[in-house]
């Protein structure tokens, strides 16, 4: 089977955790250069005024092509607490609210040096709502397409604590950095979430697409098998 290469998110889309859960193994490419308004930085929820977006501010030279795993955040603007307020006011009514907003408050309020270290742990939380124990190997340099590609850094395990240091792995890999975009088409190789229950349905119809937080909030455990499905 090939393995996906993905670029880090910012929680992720519903269809990022099912496409996790049908693969063993993943990597994250954080040697990338970092590209704007993408998954990198971005999640999106359904509230009462229809589709939000909600963009974690960061720090950079703009104009220079910069590897993900040296953007730094900035928290001068108070994006966390806009992202908390966009949650609640878009879950707090549904039925399963409660038994994820503490979670999602302790990863948001968390003052990260690098976007890299608040995408993995918004990964790891995501993970662990829908039960996965996918493996997720981290790159710290450009994952070359060509032939086989050996694994230059850690691999992390993220369905568990701590970091577990393995040798180089050689693997067959499918790229999607940059075809799995918010702005396209999904890639063939993702499959598409069936729809479930959204609170704002009713307002908006079923919208596609949104984040791991949408699903959980209106689904509980039920999502983890959506998430399969």
């Amino acid at each position: 089977m090939s393995i996906p290469v993905l670029s880090a998110f910012y929680f992720g889309s519903v269809e990022h955790y099912r496409l996790l859960a049908r693969s063993p193994k993943v990597i994250i490419d954080i040697g990338e250069h970092y590209e704007r308004q993408s998954y990198r930085t971005r999640t999106r929820v359904v509230g009462p005024n229809g589709v939000q977006d909600l963009n974690v501010q960061i720090a950079r030279d703009h104009g220079n092509k910069i590897p993900m795993r040296t953007i730094g955040l900035s928290y001068i603007e108070t994006w966390p607490q806009q992202h908390l307020h966009a949650i609640r006011s878009a879950y707090g009514k549904t039925p399963w609210f409660i038994h994820y907003i503490d979670e999602i408050e302790a990863v948001v309020l968390k003052k990260y040096e690098r976007l890299v270290d608040l995408d993995m742990a918004t990964l790891r939380l995501g993970m662990k709502w829908v039960g996965l124990t996918t493996k997720v190997e981290v790159s710290e340099t450009y994952v070359e397409l060509s032939g086989e590609y050996q694994v230059p850094s850690s691999e992390y395990r993220v369905a568990s604590e701590g970091v577990t240091r393995h040798s180089p792995l050689a693997t067959r890999h499918v790229d999607l950095r940059t075809t799995f975009h918010q702005k396209k088409p999904l890639p063939p190789e993702v499959t598409p979430s069936p729809p479930y229950p959204q609170v704002f349905a009713d307002r908006h119809g079923f919208q596609p697409r949104m984040s791991v937080i949408d699903l959980v909030c209106n689904c509980g455990p039920d999502a983890a098998r959506i998430i399969r499905s």
